[in-house]
């Protein structure tokens, strides 16, 4: 099977090339140049592209580079400008997933006759008795990402392969050393590849948008400070507020930009707490049909979070609308963010939370 490995640098899609070359598949590793600006973090530096290059010659692999930096603009930054602009919590690498390393990337391998995608995500695709593909949880639960590619659909599933998924990460950079792979140490990524370390998300952000100041008032509507900028504010926030410490913690509880002044309010951890959670762009991935399963299901609603027991509704009027009705109460998600339900441990649907 010919098969195009995206290889950012890193050890995991370091090993996920090695392990496919070992099964006899016919490999080609590609690096996605995606960011133009500057950057010093993530997936996009120039370090990175020629860590992978030397991986992939290493591995007697063949090696390109992708550039995709127009996509990523249109799909990612844009957006993510955009929807702090509009008060949303936006999560880039999960669109980064949906629309540039799953659809981009799949579109030109098919033109170039590849049979499969593969990259190093800690998680697994399986099959259902039913015949349904359902992306799974990584077999190492303190590095499963199945949360962010929630979305692939069974038409990209049918074309990606995740060889590291059945692996830890100890795993991982045992299996690196033993094929000397420069990665093999290498940290793992964790920040946003077009938000440097140095400037940060502020000034990306103030130079393109207009910031907005507001209010910081209690939940009985008494004054405590002021913002500058209530597009930097998110809900759940507990600290950069400019109010003074002492008591009991408080979290922005709510963001109001309907009137002549924007307020944000704070309050108690108690005050976050909901009984059901708005979602949209809502989409059944995990069946051929795309009713959900029935059963319990479990909600995630972070990366690294814990899923939780919850009953989620479709709105019968639009099926890109649902309610999750947690089994407990659940603190309230931020717009903007993803909600990804599983039955099990395998993901069968998602979208993201409204206010």
């Amino acid at each position: 099977m010919r098969v195009l490995v995206m290889m950012s640098g890193g050890v995991d899609s370091s090993v996920a090339a090695a392990l496919l070359r070992d099964e006899g598949h016919d490999v080609v590793g590609v690096t996605l140049k995606l960011w133009g600006g500057e950057s010093d973090s993530g997936c996009c530096s120039i370090s990175d592209v020629d860590d992978a290059r030397r991986v992939a010659d290493r591995l007697g692999l063949d090696h390109h580079t992708f550039g995709l930096g127009d996509e990523f603009t249109r799909h990612v930054v844009d957006p993510y400008t955009a929807d702090h602009a509009r008060g949303l919590t936006p999560n880039p690498c999960i669109e980064c997933n949906r629309h540039l390393k799953f659809e981009a990337v799949d579109v030109r391998a098919r033109q170039l006759g590849f049979d499969a995608v593969a990259t190093g995500h800690h998680a697994r695709i399986v099959t259902t008795a039913a015949g349904e593909l359902r992306v799974a949880r990584g077999a190492d639960p303190a590095k499963d990402q199945s949360y962010v590619v929630h979305m692939l659909d069974q038409e990209r599933l049918a074309r990606t392969i995740f060889p590291i998924g059945h692996l830890h990460k100890s795993q991982v950079r045992s299996r690196a050393v033993e094929l000397g792979l420069r990665t093999a140490d290498k940290p793992d990524s964790q920040d946003v590849c077009f938000i440097t370390r140095t400037q940060g998300r502020g000034r990306f952000l103030e130079e393109r948008i207009e910031f907005t100041p507001a209010r910081v008032v209690d939940t009985s509507g008494r004054e405590l400070g002021r913002v500058p900028a209530v597009e930097m504010v998110t809900l759940g926030q507990r600290r950069g507020l400019g109010l003074p410490g002492g008591g009991a913690p408080r979290y922005v509880v709510d963001v109001d930009r309907q009137g002549a002044e924007s307020v944000v309010t704070v309050g108690s951890a108690a005050d976050l707490m909901v009984a059901e959670q708005s979602v949209t762009n809502w989409r059944v991935t995990g069946t051929h049909d795309g009713t959900l399963p029935g059963g319990e299901l479990l909600v995630q609603t972070s990366a690294h979070g814990e899923a939780h027991p919850a009953e989620v509704v479709t709105d019968p009027a639009d099926p890109h609308k649902a309610t999750v009705r947690w089994a407990q109460p659940h603190r309230r998600v931020a717009p903007g963010q993803s909600v990804v339900a599983y039955q099990g441990e395998q993901v069968v649907a998602g979208g993201l939370a409204t206010a």
